[in-house]
């Protein structure tokens, strides 16, 4: 009767040596991965802000620069390529292009010197740069979440548990192409 409870206790011990870790490494894993999703719901926060400021901004320009439609066009576009997109990738060009269209927007008002001294347009310009550091800060956060998540799901023994379950990497928020090119601005035209 000795020898059967020796048995099953070390039996108790062994598969709680197993399963403490792997319960643990799970747990871990979930944690991390809440925290990349909460990172990425902080970017469409942020996206959907500087969305809703958008028409506000174009509207006050559009009665200065009614000329300028092409550029509205563009922004139009974007917006909605934006609104679209369904993953990281998707939502970094379409980001590309709407900041592209709003440097342009930018040249546009720089031809009106009236609009700049606009007060509804130096509000609307302020909100407009902080959602846009605020998006460069909740990118940065995102790639952080997602990065320390990516090393642990990459870890020994945490991949295994990882492969066992299905965690999935996660992509980093990268810059469209061309983002690294310094923007030329041409007052001449």
């Amino acid at each position: 009767m000795k020898k059967t409870w020796t048995i099953v206790i070390a039996i108790v011990i062994l598969l709680s040596i197993l399963i403490i870790p792997v319960v643990s490494s799970y747990n871990n894993l979930v944690t991390l991965e809440q925290n990349v999703n909460i990172a990425e719901s902080n970017i469409d926060t942020q996206l959907q802000r500087r969305s809703d400021l958008i028409p506000n901004l174009v509207n006050t320009v559009k009665g200065y620069a009614s000329q300028e439609k092409d550029i509205f066009t563009d922004i139009a576009n974007a917006r909605s390529k934006l609104a679209g997109a369904t993953n990281v990738s998707e939502q970094a060009n379409a980001d590309g292009e709407l900041s592209n269209a709003l440097s342009r927007l930018l040249v546009v008002v720089e031809r009106y010197p009236d609009l700049k001294s606009n007060q509804n347009f130096q509000d609307l310009s302020v909100q407009l740069e902080g959602t846009e550091n605020r998006i460069a800060i909740a990118r940065q956060d995102y790639n952080t979440a997602a990065t320390a998540y990516n090393t642990k799901r990459k870890s020994f023994p945490t991949n295994i548990v990882a492969s066992i379950f299905g965690f999935q990497e996660k992509s980093l928020y990268k810059a469209s192409e061309g983002a690294q090119d310094v923007p030329s601005v041409d007052f001449s035209s």
